[in-house]
C-alpha cells in the first residue's frame, strides 16, 4: 500500500558541524562534474599566445551533433606526487613577449621570468629558436612532455651553449604555472566558503545527518 513518509530537512547552517561536513563532502564529490577549469585554460591560451606558443587542438564532438576545437591541455590532480599539467604545441620567437606579458600580468613574476629566459636565449641565437612540445606517456606533468628544440639558421649555425636547456625548461615551467593555477582554482571552488555559497544558491537541503535530500 502507498504510504506518505514525512522527512524533516535542513538547510546547511541548521546542521550540526559533523553533518555540515558530510553535506560539504557530498557537494565536493558530486557537484564539480562541470568544466570548472575552462577559465584557467582560456587564461593559459592567452599567455601562450603572448609568449609565442601555439597550442595544438583536437576536435570534440558535442551532444547536439556539432563539433568544437579544444586545446591539447591535460592535467591530473591534486593529491599525489604524479599530479601536474602538460600541453602539446609549438614555440617560436614572439617579438615583444616580455613586455606583453608584463602588461597582461604585471604582478606574475613567474611569467616574467619565463619570458625573460626565452628572450635571452633568442637574442643569443638571432631569434631563430623553435621547439616542438608533445605530451608523452600517461602522466600529465611537466616532465611527461617531450621537447625538441631547434635553431632555424639559414647558414646551419648550431644553438649556443645552454639554449636548448633554457627553452625546454621554460616550456616545463609554463606547464607548472598552468598546474598551479588549476590547483588554486580547485582549492577555491572546494573551500568551505565557496561550497557553502554554492549549496545555498542551489537551495540544497539535507537530513539531520547531512545526507542530501531528494
Amino acid at each position: 500500500m502507498p504510504r506518505i513518509v514525512q522527512t524533516v530537512v535542513y538547510e546547511l547552517p541548521e546542521l550540526s558541524q559533523s553533518a555540515r561536513e558530510r553535506a560539504r563532502a557530498w557537494y565536493r564529490d558530486t557537484c564539480l562534474d562541470w568544466d570548472w577549469y575552462d577559465a584557467v585554460f582560456e587564461d593559459f591560451q592567452t599567455v601562450c599566445g603572448l609568449l609565442g606558443v601555439t597550442l595544438r587542438t583536437r576536435t570534440i564532438r558535442l551532444m547536439g551533433g556539432g563539433t568544437r576545437e579544444a586545446p591539447n591541455l591535460w592535467f591530473q590532480g591534486f593529491h599525489t606526487q604524479a599530479d601536474g599539467a602538460s600541453f602539446d604545441g609549438t614555440y617560436r620567437h614572439a617579438a615583444g613577449a616580455a613586455r606583453a606579458i608584463r602588461s597582461y600580468a604585471p604582478k606574475d613574476e613567474t611569467l616574467h621570468g619565463i619570458a625573460d629566459e626565452l628572450q635571452h636565449a633568442q637574442r643569443r641565437n638571432f631569434h631563430q629558436l623553435g621547439a616542438i612540445v608533445r605530451q608523452a606517456g600517461r602522466c600529465y606533468h611537466a616532465h611527461g612532455m617531450s621537447i625538441e628544440v631547434e635553431r632555424d639558421s639559414p647558414t646551419g649555425q648550431p644553438m649556443t651553449d645552454g639554449a636548448e636547456d633554457t627553452v625546454a625548461e621554460a616550456m616545463r615551467n609554463l606547464a607548472r604555472w598552468l598546474f598551479r593555477h588549476l590547483r588554486s582554482e580547485y582549492d577555491y571552488l572546494t573551500s568551505d566558503d565557496a561550497v557553502d555559497e554554492a549549496i545555498a544558491a542551489n537551495g540544497f537541503s539535507f537530513t539531520e545527518a547531512g545526507i542530501r535530500f531528494g
